[in-house]
């Protein structure tokens, strides 16, 4: 209770800087020496473009990803292979992203804040600096979950059994420190409870725990759970006002605990020393894609909430994700 209200200040002006970005300075790397030479302003692929999803298939990530690649290939020219490279809370396909040759045929989806948690707590192989902003793809509110047959109908029930038994709930993450461990995390430490947080390897495998009884509740995000909705009850959101797909979930705040918003983005990066001219390709048929009605009406069925940034306003998020990460989610352990 006692870091709540610095958290709340903290938290809402580095993530309300970053989700309402408008203008600045994008960080491109200018290049190195080995950047692809090309001076062609009017770049488009010759081959399919493969986009790293640094997740498992049927995760949120990867639901979201093929959601919009299905839509983005009229607009990209050529197809979109979705690459799965799962593990390590993200790390193991956001390194072979940084990794990647420049020079326009492989993207990424990065999850934020996970991508910088990963970084600030010295599990990750790769830094900020690996990557070319493109654009942000989607901004979401995260949830609080229990399984459909939970003996816990309302949070207030949750939280009141959690305080007569100290440390014996379990709740599913998506990984140790990674995005749903830090929004269970926000939860305890606002509503003054202990827990026993288990890591698994995405939040695919978290929610799959979840229904399987294997743990009491979990932190995630809506388009997370739009397959299984049926599944699980949504017992609270973190955000400042309901959710108008979900009028009768009430929020955190309402209950007297966090009272902030707090979810996730998902980004598109290229590999640093990816030419401008690329970057400029991608930013704008991303943008004609989210803005293609068939694409709307599809995402909306998915439960994705679209919200495109440029390059520039994506590298204030990017930035700003990493101060979250490094002033407030890093001292959640710490109190």
């Amino acid at each position: 209770m006692k870091m709540k209200r610095y958290l709340s200040l903290l938290l809402a002006g580095t993530l309300a800087l970053a989700l309402t970005a408008c203008g600045g300075s994008a960080k491109t790397d200018p290049g190195t020496s080995d950047q692809p030479s090309t001076s062609d302003e009017n770049w488009t692929p010759k081959e399919n473009v493969t986009m790293i999803v640094a997740y498992k298939a049927g995760s949120g990530t990867d639901n979201t990803a093929r959601v919009l690649s299905q839509y983005a290939t009229k607009y990209v020219g050529k197809t979109i292979v979705i690459e799965n490279q799962e593990g390590g809370s993200g790390s193991i396909g956001w390194t072979a992203l940084a990794n990647a040759k420049p020079d326009g045929y492989t993207l990424g989806f990065v999850n934020l804040p996970t991508l910088c948690s990963n970084i600030v707590d010295g599990l990750a192989n790769y830094t900020m600096e690996d990557y070319v902003p493109i654009c942000n793809h989607v901004n979401e509110t995260a949830l609080v979950l229990v399984a459909a047959n939970s003996q816990f109908d309302t949070l207030e029930d949750l939280v009141a059994y959690a305080k007569e038994h100290p440390g014996e709930l379990k709740a599913s993450t998506n990984g140790n420190k990674a995005s749903n461990h830090i929004g269970a995390q926000l939860l305890a430490n606002s509503a003054d409870f202990e827990y026993t947080d288990i890591p698994y390897g995405g939040t695919a495998d978290q929610l799959l725990a979840l229904r399987q009884g294997e743990v009491d509740f979990s932190v995630a995000k809506e388009a997370d759970i739009a397959s299984m909705m049926s599944e699980v009850k949504v017992l609270g959101v973190f955000d400042t006002q309901r959710m108008e797909s979900m009028p009768d979930v009430p929020t955190l705040g309402e209950l007297g605990y966090y009272d902030q918003w707090y979810g996730s983005a998902r980004a598109i990066v290229a590999p640093k020393g990816t030419p401008q001219e690329v970057i400029d390709f991608y930013a704008d048929a991303f943008k004609k894609a989210m803005e293609d009605p068939e694409y709307v009406e599809a995402a909306e069925k998915a439960g994705v909430t679209t919200a495109y940034m440029d390059p520039e306003e994506t590298q204030k998020l990017l930035d700003n994700q990493y101060t979250f990460c490094t002033d407030v989610s890093s001292k959640l352990w710490n109190e």
